[in-house]
């Protein structure tokens, strides 16, 4: 009788597949790179989702919550994971799509003083906060004291407004900024929908910058 890791496809095969996808010289890119997610509510679950689907050799997953009944409408998490660890829950679910995708977690809140740490050999670091002066601490410590990193950020994606308004700028050299800059989630509610738009703009330009340096 087969097991269950027998009807999983083997690593050369994800690869194979990944490199006939993206491209051999693209596939190789995404496959040396290091991104880290610093938060893993509506925006990071998606991105770290996106990224391991794309084969992104190695994630940091960073974030210090659980899993709330009240995440379940718009985050990357099942019913049964209410009350565990984000980064675990969320390891768990990638690994069930992306086997092979190297996971670093780190169930802390980022802060000034343990950022440089966490953040030691990343390439990209995607800014997924819910609030604004943890979405401000996070610009200023990698655009001020890490400037070979780049850093994907998000504001604005609340409400109910066209999709087409979701953008992503290209702020500074390294510094991108994705949403539509405007809505408040206090005003106006969090949808599903919107947030995970504004997440995939995050990815993409992850990937965008990986293949083209832009």
């Amino acid at each position: 009788m087969w097991e269950v890791d027998d009807l999983i496809p083997t690593r050369e095969e994800m690869e194979k597949a990944l490199r006939e996808r993206h491209g051999r010289h693209i596939q190789e890119r995404f496959s040396a790179a290091t991104v880290a997610i610093c938060g893993l509510g509506g925006l990071g679950s998606n991105i770290a989702l996106a990224l391991a689907r794309a084969g992104i050799g190695r994630l940091i997953l960073i974030d210090h919550d659980r899993v709330d009944i009240s995440n379940l409408h718009r985050q990357q998490y099942r019913a049964a994971q209410v009350g565990r660890y984000k980064t675990e829950a969320l390891s768990e679910n990638i690994n069930e799509i992306a086997p092979y995708v190297k996971l670093e977690t780190h169930t802390v809140r980022i802060t000034t003083e343990n950022a440089a740490a966490l953040l030691t050999g990343v390439h990209i670091v995607c800014e997924a906060f819910d609030r604004a002066e943890n979405k401000a601490m996070l610009a200023d410590v990698v655009l001020g004291t890490m400037p070979e990193k780049y850093l994907v950020a998000a504001s604005g994606m609340a409400g109910l407004g066209r999709s087409d308004l979701i953008r992503t700028r290209k702020v500074t050299e390294r510094f991108y900024l994705c949403g539509d800059g405007e809505s408040d989630a206090a005003d106006e509610g969090m949808f599903a929908s919107r947030v995970m738009l504004c997440a995939a703009h995050q990815a993409h330009a992850v990937l965008r910058i990986l293949a083209n340096g832009r």
